[in-house]
């Protein structure tokens, strides 16, 4: 078995259901390749790195298990629309995350750019306006 190293701002991981890892190059297409390639993503977790400098434009839901958000640099405070009301969480070290339950809606808003890595069950995810 030959294994290569990656760089996850680069190249996405996808853990197909027998937890097995493919690596994506992270790129205008990639969503597109996703879909294409795996199907509506069931049983499918995708990790993933991001930077955000704004505040995300939408809610997102994941109805089919827990997302990880961690944050690497930066500062951001998740909003979660908890069935009691919205719940603030400020990240502001490095390494601290969050499990965002599944079916809960959030979002994000950047105190201070901010390197985010993900770990998505990305079945049926949905976005709405914020």
């Amino acid at each position: 078995m030959v294994t290569n190293k990656h760089t996850i701002n680069q190249e996405f991981v996808v853990l197909n259901p027998d937890k097995e890892a493919t690596t994506e190059l992270c790129d205008a297409t990639l969503y597109e390749r996703l879909n294409q390639r795996y199907g509506d993503f069931k049983g499918h977790e995708l990790i993933s790195c991001h930077e955000f400098t704004e505040d995300w434009s939408t809610w997102e839901i994941h109805p089919h298990g827990d997302e990880i958000v961690m944050l690497l640099s930066g500062e951001i405070t998740l909003v979660l629309q908890l069935d009691t009301g919205e719940q603030i969480i400020n990240l502001d070290k490095e390494g601290e995350y969050l499990i965002v339950p599944k079916n809960v809606w959030h979002t994000a808003r950047i105190k201070k750019m901010a390197k985010m890595l993900f770990i998505t069950p990305g079945q049926e995810t949905n976005n709405k306006d914020v």
